[in-house]
Order: C-alpha cells, then sequence, then structure tokens
C-alpha cells in the first residue's frame, strides 16, 4: 500500500491487510514472570480464534543459560512440547508466534526448522545498536523458513541519523515486519504519524510492512495504535484489558471493537476478561496507568524506575519526578 492510498484510510475503512497481534503471554507475562495457568492459556488461545485475532505470541525464546527456569514460568522459554499441548497442530487460521531478544536467547540451537515447529512467526527484539546481530538472526530463521519481524526498541532514544541507517539495513534483510515500538510510552499520534510514514515509505520500497507495538504510559496506547493503522502500519499489537510491563499495552477490547473488519469479535475477548482477568487483578497482579508510569511517559525514561518506585510504595509523586530530571 503506497503512502497516498496510507493517507486515505479512514476510521470508517475495511482494510484486509490489517492483522492483530496478541501479546498478553508474552508482554504481560513480563507482570508476573509468566507464571500463567494452563486453563488461563488455553482459554486465552481459544479467544483469540473465536474473535479473529490473526497472530498470539506464547511468549519469548529465552537462553536457560542465562534465565534460571525456577524464576520463570515455561512462557519465558516457549518450548515446543509445551505450546503444542496448547494447540496440538493448530489446525485454525490463528498464527502462532514467539520474540527472541537479541543477545539474549540461543536462537541456532533452541529455535528448531519451521518444518518441526508449530510456531509460525519469531519476532527479533534489537536496540539499534544491536541491529547487524538482529540481522544475522533474521537471515537464520527465515532460512529455517519463519515469518520474521523485528522489533526496534527504544525508538524515541534514537536519533534520526541513527533511525535512518537501521531502517535502511533492515530494508535490506529478509525480514517480513518492520515494528514501529514505543517502548517508554513516549510518543504522541501527531509523533507516530511522522514515524509511520517514514517506516510505511522505507518498508514499501523493499516489499515489506510495518507493525506497531505501544505502550500506555500516556495512556495513549490505543490511540496511537489507531493512528499509526490509518497510516497504513499494517500489524497491529494489543493485550488482553492492556496488560503489559509497567504500564501495560494497547487493549484488545477496544482494538477488536474499533476495527471495521467483520471478522473480529470482541465479544469472546471481553468474556475472557470475565472469566479471567478479574481474577488475576483480585490476586494482586498489577500492572496498568499509574501516575510513576506517566512521569517516565512524559520524560523518555525506562519504566523499570516507576516499577520499582510502586514496589517501594511510594507515593512522593514530585520528588520521584525531580529523581527522573536528575538521571536525565
Amino acid at each position: 500500500m503506497s503512502t497516498e492510498q496510507c493517507n486515505k484510510r479512514t476510521l470508517m475503512d475495511y482494510c484486509p491487510d490489517i492483522k492483530v497481534v496478541d501479546c498478553t503471554l508474552r508482554d504481560g507475562g513480563l507482570v508476573n514472570n509468566f507464571a500463567f495457568t494452563d486453563e488461563f492459556v488455553r482459554d486465552l488461545y481459544e479467544a483469540n480464534i473465536k474473535s479473529g485475532v490473526d497472530y498470539m505470541e506464547f511468549g519469548y525464546k529465552a537462553s536457560k543459560e542465562l534465565f534460571d527456569p525456577k524464576d520463570f514460568g515455561k512462557w519465558k522459554f516457549c518450548e515446543e512440547k509445551d505450546i503444542r499441548a496448547v494447540v496440538g497442530e493448530n489446525k485454525t487460521p490463528l498464527k502462532i508466534s514467539v520474540m527472541a531478544d537479541v543477545g539474549r536467547c540461543n536462537y541456532r540451537k533452541d529455535i528448531l526448522p519451521k518444518k518441526d515447529s508449530v510456531i509460525d512467526m519469531v519476532r527479533v527484539a534489537t536496540y539499534i545498536h544491536q541491529i547487524p546481530a538482529a540481522i544475522r538472526m533474521i537471515e537464520d530463521l527465515k532460512k529455517k523458513g519463519y515469518e520474521v519481524t523485528v522489533n526496534i526498541m527504544a525508538v524515541s532514544k534514537v536519533n534520526t541519523e541513527d533511525l535512518d541507517a537501521g531502517l535502511r539495513l533492515l530494508c535490506g534483510s529478509s525480514v517480513d515486519v518492520i515494528y514501529l515500538v514505543d517502548s517508554f510510552g513516549y510518543f504522541y499520534p501527531e509523533q507516530i504519524t511522522k514515524l509511520s510514514q517514514k517506516y510505511v515509505e522505507a518498508a514499501e520500497a523493499s516489499g515489506k510492512i510495518v507493525g506497531i507495538h505501544a505502550h500506555n504510559n500516556q495512556q495513549l496506547a490505543f490511540a496511537n495504535t489507531i493512528e499509526a493503522c490509518r497510516m497504513g502500519v499494517s500489524l497491529l499489537d494489543a493485550t488482553v484489558s492492556g496488560m503489559g510491563r509497567g504500564a501495560g499495552n494497547c487493549f484488545m477490547e477496544s482494538l477488536l471493537s474499533f476495527l471495521k473488519n467483520p471478522k473480529y469479535d470482541e465479544i469472546p475477548m471481553i468474556r475472557f476478561v470475565e472469566n479471567h482477568m478479574l481474577k488475576l487483578k483480585a490476586e494482586g497482579v498489577v500492572w496498568g496507568y499509574d501516575i510513576p508510569y506517566l512521569l517516565t511517559g512524559i520524560l523518555n525514561s525506562h519504566p523499570s524506575t516507576a516499577i520499582n518506585f510502586i514496589n517501594g510504595k511510594r507515593s512522593d509523586y514530585c520528588n520521584f519526578m525531580q529523581e527522573l530530571l536528575d538521571v536525565e
């Protein structure tokens, strides 16, 4: 889709190129160390199928040499047997995805050839300075037969020259999708408009498409996602009830109700919220918009400081803001 066509998207358009990616187990797993029950995962899988979601991200392909399995649930590692215990041969339209961080996974050993795996897509997460290593991963995964995305993290900290260089390198690779990622929940819709246009123009010239992964520090994840969609971004990430690290992500329930493709149905997802997400909240699992996350979003700071602030049961917000300014 050309930039001219992208700009013609309106709130009422039905765009068949749009795909929805559920990241609840992966981004949400950062909240509870991936300690989801088997019932939760199976019911989420069924809810995604019934809701017409296109991809379900099960978690990470993390290295057990770097991360102790005793400290995490199984979706930190996404072993083939564990995924198959939920999906079998996955004879459904829903595709299965996992994420692999550059430098935190043994992709040559732990990611099987596609012919031996029920996984359809691998999402490579990279910082801008790691792009050469990310491209090595991308080429290995493409040779194995996977759909591959690349998620450039913390792009709000990247200068224009480095971002342009990174996009050129990735557009010269075999990657299928390049993701615009607002890791710190820093961007406003006007900035997302310009960045989406930059990404789409670069990707289109090399036969690729663009995705968006937004965080909700300033309560803009949904707004930024639909703005990126308007500008021609095709893969849209969301999580059930916005569950994700810190302030969380774009709400799946909101996104499904917004999209005009009749295959999407928010009701099964709302039922899943009723059956599972309310219970998680009642058990004390915490995520979502809060003042500390607002402050890290405004100041373009990593949310880990806000997570520590909240875990410390602090409420001196103004002092916290001064601490962030001192770091800057």
